[in-house]
């Protein structure tokens, strides 16, 4: 592999991931295109774009610097697209991308869930669409600036289009690591994205709702109810978080106090962390829970079972717009009948 710069980046879905990955791509010399909606796209036009991390890292793009489009530009030709929208927009961004772009472009979905990829390749057929996982939290703190809260490596399906971009991804601080299956992770994923709900229910900042057991319980009872469904299906999910999926729950069900100690890598998280479930509920926007709870759900339907925790999840924060509320702890354990 070269650490030459593969090609042009053009990010399909300028908000929180995309903005903080492409922006530090950017940084690091790569020619990021962003393509988003205008109410972003103002922003990064007027403030730049300004990138943060847990570790102290800092990167300032002026705002001139910044290439920005509504849509994808005609006569682009990325050697890598990141697809960073949200999942209820996957195939109208495919469609798109595959009228502009040329055959065999290299897509990576960076999206929650499981389903996208399938639906971003039955939209846009022409394209090389590969699976991706991103396992950090991304906050958008002030206008243009992104804050990366919690550690992790991005994944991707391995593909030779790929491989070139590995020590790109790697000096940008953004490091992407390919496997050959990528369904293990992303259930591994989905496992700990389960907490987003919890946390845009409860109304707190990440880091504190964690701290309070009665929503950690929330939380490794949704874990419990998919990783039953996950064994039916014959699925292990990999290892995403500090410890195996297999013990979050228990980890999770300790007292306070010593889950302050047993769990202090799992708590590296600062005070500005938040889910951007938290953030779509707080902005009237339609929520992706259909591709965390509600792919747990589909999957026990396929199986012949129930999942009625995540669908009690999905009940709430679709219900959320006509009753908005903060639930506490101990409402959302009796909602899910803990």
């Amino acid at each position: 592999m070269s650490d030459a710069i593969p090609g042009e980046v053009l990010v399909m879905g300028a908000g929180t991931i995309g903005c903080f990955i492409g922006g530090s791509l950017a940084a690091a010399g790569v020619p990021v295109t962003f393509v988003g909606r205008p109410r972003v796209l103002d922003k990064l036009a007027r403030h730049g774009l300004t990138l943060t991390d847990l570790d102290g890292a800092r990167h300032k793009l002026a705002a001139p610097t910044l290439r920005l489009c509504e849509q994808v530009p005609v006569g682009a030709r990325p050697a890598l697209v990141l697809l960073c929208v949200k999942s209820g927009a996957t195939a109208e961004a495919a469609r798109e991308l595959a009228f502009a772009l040329p055959a065999g472009t290299t897509v990576v979905s960076l999206q929650n869930g499981i389903s996208n990829c399938a639906a971003a390749g039955q939209a846009g057929p022409s394209l090389n669409i590969r699976a991706g996982m991103v396992p950090y939290n991304v906050a958008e703190i002030d206008d243009g600036a992104f804050h990366r809260g919690t550690p992790g490596r991005l994944a991707a399906e391995d593909d030779s289009a790929l491989r070139d971009w590995l020590p790109v991804f790697e000096r940008a601080g953004v490091p992407l690591d390919l496997h050959a299956d990528l369904l293990p992770v992303q259930w591994g994923k989905l496992l700990l994205n389960l907490n987003n709900p919890v946390n845009a229910l409860s109304g707190l900042p990440l880091r504190d709702e964690l701290m309070q057991r009665g929503y950690r319980r929330c939380f490794a009872a949704l874990i419990d109810e998919t990783l039953g469904v996950l064994r039916t299906g014959g699925i292990v999910p990999a290892q995403v978080a500090a410890v195996p999926a297999r013990r979050l729950p228990g980890l999770l069900r300790l007292p306070d106090w010593l889950f302050r100690i047993v769990a202090a890598r799992m708590l590296r998280i600062d005070a500005k962390a938040r889910s951007s479930m938290a953030d779509d509920l707080a902005l009237g926007r339609r929520t992706e829970i259909d591709a965390l709870s509600g792919e747990v759900v589909r999957l026990a339907q396929e199986h012949g079972l129930s999942a009625p925790r995540n669908a009690r999840m999905v009940a709430l924060l679709e219900a959320w717009p006509q009753q908005p509320k903060r639930w506490t702890a101990r409402e959302l354990q009796d909602s899910l009948g803990l």
